[in-house]
């Protein structure tokens, strides 16, 4: 094996690197799922926005790229698997960095339960369309929620075990599956620009004309849940050769996704009536598919929906685990979050625990017993806590940078003036839906459109992170709690699997 890179005396080695460009716009994509996203979110977008849907997409792409560009500015200057936990707490202090990388945790955790359940629907969905509808007496329905959660929760394992053997290991086969399901994706929307017979109309592209100030933020808040995602490539840094690789995989991923959107929402309502696309929920692109061509080819949409889910579960269990590593290594949480496997260098214990408790929230919320819900309910809580610690990374950057007011206009708008509007966009954006949300309901009920409820998840979530920041600080005692600094990527080897698939060795261990 090559000879360890030289160091300072007195500090470890740093790890093998072996990602670029592509691996981080592979992870980048994944987690972002254009296919899964236009597959099952443009019926809850056009529940509210209607035929705006293609405007608030385009709307709520500008708060979200001036993150991405904040993440790409701080992510030169410091780069770390534990990003905006590490930025935030070093630039506005360590209890906001904390709730930043804790939210991070908790909303991909959901996020997985809730897309393993899509996962299995879509698989289902599948085996429907092979012509197997009932197995040992069970019936085999896409929207049933407890059926489809039993699919992925075998889903979960599998993507589980390709996410510990290895970074590069996995960004090889999402590279694949990306390439076949955007194929398939850009096919059949373009075809259904083509010969849909719905008119285009340009208040297609007018966010003025959404109905209500509620619905345009409730809108909002789901639009820029469907962008979530692209930031999983700055969770990989101490595996990329350079840091301006992260970056720019993750803003190449981010531009094309609002491509992707913006073609996929005009296409699906140049096929579908918006009662349609509400109806159609999460099977919408199987419905596209069966709309524009015959079977075989029909099934090719669902296919690549179904890599898709595969590929956006698999990528959000690798930066997530990664983020509890950085955490673990500063003791706000504990140890066996950094526990590395001894031949793949991954946070394999992490992945594991992660794998348990998306599994457990999964089997948990089979009493929402509509997949339509279910997700509806998802979007709801997560939503929220996205905004929040996007928001919290944007405000971090502005304040880290704020002396380049000094240093004339183009850099103070780039460091300064885009950050802070980005993340005042989204904290008055999640400030105003928590109000909304507080006084929709006279009352609490477990349904996704009981505003007590949908409000209730993000509380607990945010109680829950104080609670562990409390025991970090006074019990753990943290060393992040007294200098708001995350531990040097250079300070702990993570080492990775080799291109050729042998055992990458901790330098001492050379």
């Amino acid at each position: 094996m090559p000879s360890p890179v030289p160091q300072e005396p007195g500090r470890p080695s740093r790890m093998r690197r072996s990602l670029g460009v592509k691996d981080g716009v592979a992870i980048a994509a994944s987690s972002t799922a254009a296919t899964t996203s236009l597959g099952i979110g443009m019926g809850s977008l056009a529940a509210y926005a209607g035929r705006q849907t293609p405007a608030l997409l385009l709307l709520a792409f500008l708060p979200v790229f001036g993150i991405a560009l904040s993440y790409a500015r701080l992510n030169r200057t410091e780069p770390n698997c534990g990003s905006g936990y590490t930025w935030v707490g070093r630039s506005i202090g360590p209890w906001s960095g904390f709730l930043t990388g804790w939210v991070v945790l908790i909303g991909s955790v959901i996020f997985m339960a809730y897309t393993g359940a899509v996962t299995g629907s879509v698989v289902l969905q599948f085996l429907n369309k092979l012509g197997l509808h009932s197995l040992l007496g069970l019936r085999l329905d896409p929207s049933s929620t407890g059926i489809s959660t039993a699919v992925g929760l075998v889903a979960l394992v599998l993507v589980t075990v390709t996410a510990i053997t290895g970074v590069r290991s996995a960004t090889r086969l999402q590279m694949w599956l990306l390439i076949f399901e955007y194929a398939v994706l850009v096919a059949f929307c373009g075809y259904a620009l083509y010969i849909g017979d719905q008119p285009f109309s340009l208040s297609w592209l007018n966010p003025f004309e959404i109905g209500s100030p509620q619905a345009l933020a409730q809108g909002m808040v789901i639009a820029v849940f469907i962008y979530w995602g692209w930031d999983a490539a700055f969770s990989v840094n101490e595996e990329t050769r350079n840091a301006s690789d992260a970056a720019r995989g993750g803003l190449i991923a981010l531009v094309a996704m609002l491509g992707l959107f913006l073609i996929g929402a005009v296409a699906f309502q140049r096929v579908m009536s918006t009662g349609e696309l509400i109806h159609n929920g999460p099977q919408a692109l199987t419905f596209l598919g069966s709309s524009l061509a015959p079977e075989p080819w029909a099934s090719l949409p669902l296919a690549a929906l179904m890599c898709s889910a595969f590929a956006s579960l698999q990528s959000s269990v690798i930066p997530t685990a990664r983020g509890a590593l950085a955490m673990a290594r500063d003791r706000t949480l504990g140890p066996v979050w950094q526990r590395l496997h001894p031949r793949y260098g991954s946070p394999a214990v992490g992945t594991l625990v992660i794998m348990a408790m998306a599994a457990l929230l999964a089997v948990l919320a089979v009493g929402i017993p509509k997949l339509n819900d279910m997700i509806l309910t998802a979007v709801n809580s997560i939503g929220l806590t996205v905004a929040l610690y996007y928001g919290l990374t944007a405000l971090a950057c502005a304040v880290r940078f704020r002396g380049s007011l000094r240093d004339g206009a183009v850099r103070a708008v780039r460091d300064v003036v885009v950050p802070a509007a980005s993340a005042l966009a989204l904290f008055g954006l999640g400030g105003y839906l928590v109000w909304d949300y507080a006084t929709m309901s006279d009352h609490f009920e477990a349904s996704p459109d009981n505003g007590w409820f949908m409000l209730l998840l993000p509380a607990l979530f945010l109680l829950l992170g104080l609670a562990t920041a409390a025991w970090a600080k006074w019990v753990r005692r943290s060393p992040y709690f007294r200098t708001g600094r995350g531990t040097d990527a250079d300070a702990l080897t993570l080492p990775m699997d080799g291109d050729a698939g042998e055992p990458l060795r901790h330098p001492v261990e050379s």
